[in-house]
């Protein structure tokens, strides 16, 4: 094996905080290697404590910092690290091998294995001797060499061949003497996890990447037109604010899961790319190019168009020093009564480190002046949360106008009472971003659900992606923060006031009707009006729901039907993302009090609900029901329930499907589609699905459901073939799809090969979409469209023309890999001649003549106004499906608008 040692010439580094993923290569390359973040938690005289560690034992200094560099440290300006060890062996300072002789966690040299050390340890492949494993004497991790060396290699020698063609050096690459390739690396290295390839990759190389539109890029034109609802006069003022909330709250998910997932692969030197071609490098550089100015429209909108209309509506919102004399003292008095005793201003000098920034939290960044020490620097977190973001002034006259201020300013004007005798120089706005995609080692944890408990409580200390600081900040203060939080300066986001727009949803919120969208009463159909018996209304027929046209109540009255209903025996249901005071959840604890059986799968990984979930995972096991938690690195996405009841001719299975939570609130704002019936079939495959998801049966196919990851791809690629072959032999091919994302390699293939057999397609995508319509040849047959509008998109549609015999599909699966592969997701067939026409005619063929909120995809991957012919009434969908609400279920007695699309 290697010399535990090394040579005594080999240099020796310290790394400040900003270049932390190169610590570990570095390691693996067997140089000894101390980080900053592991020396302690940071001060303002850490830089001098750098470079005194790094005179005294007589390290190099490798800084991201020009001023830190220009006092003694090494440079290196770049971000990704292949870049950084090409820019290291470009200076000699490096040799780019892979010598495994070094813990990549603790520094420690390491150490020949005995076997007493292996066996121990349990996680050795079989086929490795203790003699091929080197030990950490220190924290006790054991290493060998297997695949992941070899990548690292791959990764060293890109980073050789970028040195290279900078014309500098070539770097050599290799194994060091001793290390083997066959076998599987060890947990000390690097330890990411990685997913198993998608289905499908031998196709991949038959269309380039320009055919398709990146995955981020396209995310944010989603967003651009949430915000372009923001801007639209025609909706409600309230709903207006609503949605530019929803804009900036989409965008904080976005980098806390997206850009948090491409700054990860940057600094790992991840060399695989998206269909797109576009490298991580890459895609942060257009992302940040494209998000930069919607900030800019997001902030003007407020300030220049929502701000003054909400106040000429009698909602002012403005800054503490536009108020009179009186109302700043009334303020004063709230806030001495009210928010000031929840405060605790942190100081930052030698005796007080850096304090730590939690993840969203809004923060005040205060300049003070001392008049024995000179200027300080102290941080406030600012509660929101527990107190408003924006607090109400107290009214001096009853006219009905509200007044707001901003939280944040009301405590900066006030700041003289948290730093008495002391002048207050300045305060500055900033919050942090961190990365909050949780990653659960689900195959070491022993409690599912503890592990996710400790791994939610995790997001709020993720790595930091974004820093956004007001404007008005200086360069100095803006740098300091940067620098103490070990990020680029191209993280740190510059933005007019208010920071954190998704705030404004508490003025959203405000009940004054004349300002938001007018209410209406959902339909109940009529054979489940007045709370009647559900059983017999399903041996009659199937019924669809259309929510939130349709009510939800039958949903909720079924459950509780079945949960006092003597003759129901079991219950079965999948919960994704339940909500809170969930009345499904009490239907079920009921439905145990009555001696039913009952099955509940939480799916404790739906991101953003874990902690909910778990709540109500504790809930219901105390109420006696079984709670299966999903399986092993799979979320069950599926929205699917069981009632298994007892008749006169046996048992009989009753089914609800649908494309949505079982959640009452969510079904009220987003559009989603559920169908209730009693098919022996379909209950037969449901049986078989739980069985799978609580046990250990192995399903192959199923009677009637199309389930990912195992059917479902296949099943929509076999139809989607079958139109094809059915075109060239008719000439009536076409395809209809309504989802909310379309990402997937292999489907974007099989439609572009349905548009180039002159397949018709009518897309309808929500958000992401990575298809290029309108390429000559290759999707010139291909239409994209997407509707936002007062309700969110979500029900999930696949209809094959089939020559006007149409088979429609409805469920839970977007077509994005995660979906197809890594989920639990069911597609269901509406088998009803009724129900199928409706959805057809009613649902799908109508939202495909929107020209009201529609907006087309251009084959450039932006958007443009979908417009009314000339002569013709501009067709807002969500408005026609409140009118007609409830018609599906019946054959309308005059065409609908949508008919004329079926030319």
């Amino acid at each position: 094996m290697c010399d535990p040692s090394g040579p005594a010439d080999r240099p020796r580094f310290v790394v400040d905080r900003m270049l932390g993923p190169l610590v570990r290569y570095l390691r693996f390359m067997g140089y000894d290697t101390l980080s900053a973040t592991e020396l302690g938690p940071g001060g303002p005289s850490e830089d001098t404590e750098l470079l005194r560690l790094a005179e005294g034992e007589g390290r190099v200094l490798l800084t991201r910092d020009r001023e830190l560099a220009r006092r003694g440290g090494l440079l290196v300006p770049e971000e990704d690290v292949l870049d950084q060890l090409a820019a290291l062996a470009s200076a000699g300072q490096v040799d780019l091998v892979l010598r495994l002789d070094r813990c990549s966690c603790c520094n420690t040299p390491l150490r020949p294995s005995v076997p007493g050390e292996v066996r121990a340890a349990g996680y050795v492949p079989a086929g490795v001797s203790a003699g091929d494993v080197l030990a950490c004497g220190n924290c006790g991790r054991l290493y060998w060499a297997g695949s992941h060396a070899a990548r690292l290699v791959e990764r060293l020698q890109g980073a050789g061949e970028r040195a290279g063609a900078a014309g500098i050096c070539g770097a050599g690459v290799e194994l060091s003497q001793g290390c083997r390739t066959d076998v599987s690396p060890g947990e000390g290295m690097i330890g990411e996890r990685r997913e198993t390839g998608e289905a499908g990759e031998a196709g991949r190389a038959t269309l380039g990447p320009g055919l398709f539109i990146n995955r981020e890029l396209s995310w944010v034109e989603f967003n651009r037109r949430v915000l372009d609802e923001a801007l639209d006069p025609r909706h409600p003022l309230l709903e207006r604010v609503k949605f530019l909330a929803i804009f900036a709250s989409n965008l904080d998910e976005f980098w806390m899961i997206r850009v948090a997932g491409l700054r990860r692969q940057l600094a790992e030197g991840v060399v695989d790319t998206p269909p797109d071609g576009m490298s991580p490098r890459q895609q942060l550089d257009a992302v940040r190019a494209a998000v930069d100015p919607l900030l800019e429209v997001a902030h003007r909108c407020w300030a220049d168009d929502l701000r003054p209309a909400l106040d000429r509506a009698g909602i002012g919102v403005r800054p503490v020093a536009e108020l009179g004399p009186a109302t700043r003292s009334a303020l004063r008095r709230q806030f001495e009564a009210e928010i000031f005793p929840a405060l605790t201003p942190l100081a930052f000098d030698t005796s007080h480190p850096f304090p730590f920034i939690s993840n969203l939290s809004l923060n005040l960044a205060f300049e003070v002046r001392d008049a024995d020490c000179g200027d300080r620097f102290a941080r406030l977190k600012v509660p929101v949360g527990p107190l408003p973001r924006l607090v109400e002034v107290p009214r001096t006259e009853g006219d009905g106008r509200r007044e707001f201020v901003f939280l944040e300013d009301l405590i900066a004007a006030n700041a003289d009472l948290l730093f008495p005798g002391i002048q207050v120089v300045a305060a500055y706005p900033f919050r942090v971003t961190r990365n909050a995609d949780l990653e659960i080692a689900e195959d070491e944890a022993d409690d599912l659900l503890s592990a996710v408990e400790e791994s939610v409580e995790l997001r709020r200390t993720g790595a930091p992606v974004r820093v956004e600081v007001d404007r008005s900040i200086p360069e100095a203060r803006c740098r300091f923060i940067a620098r103490q939080l070990g990020i680029a300066t191209e993280q740190v986001s510059r933005q007019e006031s208010p920071i954190g727009l998704a705030d404004l949803a508490q003025l959203a919120a405000l009940s004054i009707p004349k300002l938001t969208d007018p209410p209406f009463l959902p339909a109940v159909p009529a054979q489940l009006a007045s709370g009647r018996d559900p059983w017999a209304a399903l041996q009659r027929q199937d019924l669809l729901l259309y929510h939130p046209y349709d009510s939800f109540g039958p949903v909720l009255s079924f459950l509780q039907h079945a949960a006092r209903d003597p003759g129901v025996l079991a219950i079965k249901i999948t919960l994704y993302r339940v909500g809170p005071n969930s009345p499904i959840v009490d239907a079920l604890m009921e439905a145990r009090e009555n001696g039913k059986q009952v099955t509940a799968l939480i799916e404790l990984k739906a991101r953003f609900d874990e902690e909910n979930n778990i709540v109500w995972a504790r809930a219901l096991e105390q109420a006696g029901v079984h709670v299966v938690y999903g399986l092993l690195h799979m979320k069950v996405h599926a929205k699917v329930c069981l009632v298994v009841r007892r008749e006169r001719q046996g048992l009989v299975r009753y089914v609800h499907l649908g494309t949505g939570n079982y959640n009452t609130q969510t079904a009220r704002i987003y559009t989603d589609i559920g169908l209730l019936t009693r098919d022996p079939r379909i209950g037969a495959d449901v049986s078989d699905l739980f069985n799978y998801l609580t046990g250990y049966a192995r399903i192959e196919r199923y009677r009637e459901l199309l389930v990912a990851p195992g059917t479902l791809r296949a099943g929509l690629l076999d139809r989607v073939e079958r139109e094809i072959a059915r075109h060239r032999e008719h000439g009536d091919g076409r395809l209809i799809f309504k989802m909310n994302a379309l990402v997937d390699r292999e489907c974007i293939e099989a439609l572009y090969r349905a548009s180039q057999a002159g397949v018709r397609v009518d897309l309808q995508v929500r958000g992401i979409c990575c298809l290029r319509p309108g390429i000559p040849g290759v999707s010139d047959r291909i239409t994209v469209t997407s509707i936002v509008g007062r309700f969110l998109e979500h029900a999930r549609v696949y209809c094959f023309w089939n020559g006007g015999d149409a088979e429609v599909w409805i469920g839970s699966a977007d077509l994005m890999p995660r979906n197809l592969n890594r989920r639990v997701e069911v597609l269901f067939p509406v088998r009803d001649p009724f129900l199928r026409d409706a959805v057809v005619r009613q649902i799908l063929l109508v939202h495909l003549d929107d020209t009201a909120g529609a907006r087309r995809l251009l084959s450039d991957g932006t958007y443009e106004r979908v417009l009314p012919r000339e002569g013709e009434a501009s067709l807002d969908t969500q408005a026609w499906m409140v009118e007609h609400r409830g018609e599906w279920s019946v054959p309308p007695a005059d065409p609908c608008p949508g008919q004329g699309a079926a030319r």
